[in-house]
C-alpha cells in the first residue's frame, strides 16, 4: 500500500503511537530545512529523514550543512524525494544520504529502512 504525504505522516505517527511505551519514541518534524537547521543541536536524533524539494534550502543543503555540524555529523539520514532516478540517488548518496527513497513511499519500506540505519549506527 501507498500512501500520500498527509497519510503517511499519520501512518508514522499511527505506528509510533502504537509502539510499547518503553519502547521512547518521539517524532519531531520542521516546516522547513532552516527550522531544522536552528533546531537540530538541542535534542540529537537518532536519525534524519528529510525531504528534497523544501522551499528556501533543499534537502541536499540541509543535510550538506547538518555534516558540518560537530555533533550532529553522524546522524544517519533518509532522503524521501519524488525524483527517483539513478543521478538523483547518487546526488543524495554525495550530499551525505545513507538511503534514498522515492515517493510515493511504502510505508514498510520506510519502517524497514530507518531500522536498518539505526541498528548499522550502533555497531
Amino acid at each position: 500500500m501507498r500512501y500520500g504525504s498527509r497519510e503517511f505522516v499519520a501512518f508514522v505517527l499511527d505506528q509510533a503511537s502504537a509502539m510499547p511505551s518503553h519502547a521512547c519514541v518521539s517524532v519531531t518534524s520542521f516546516v522547513s530545512g532552516i527550522e531544522a537547521l536552528q533546531t537540530i543541536g538541542q535534542a540529537i536524533p537518532d536519525f534524519i529523514a528529510s525531504d528534497i524539494g523544501m522551499p528556501r534550502i533543499d534537502g541536499y543543503s540541509l543535510l550538506q550543512q547538518v555534516r558540518n555540524l560537530e555533533p550532529v555529523k553522524h546522524i544517519p539520514a533518509i532522503a524521501l524525494t519524488a525524483c527517483a532516478g539513478e543521478f538523483d540517488r547518487q546526488q543524495a548518496l554525495q550530499a551525505g544520504f545513507q538511503k534514498h527513497l522515492s515517493k510515493p513511499i511504502d510505508p514498510n519500506q520506510l519502517i524497514q529502512a530507518i531500522s536498518d540505519l539505526i541498528e548499522g549506527s550502533h555497531d
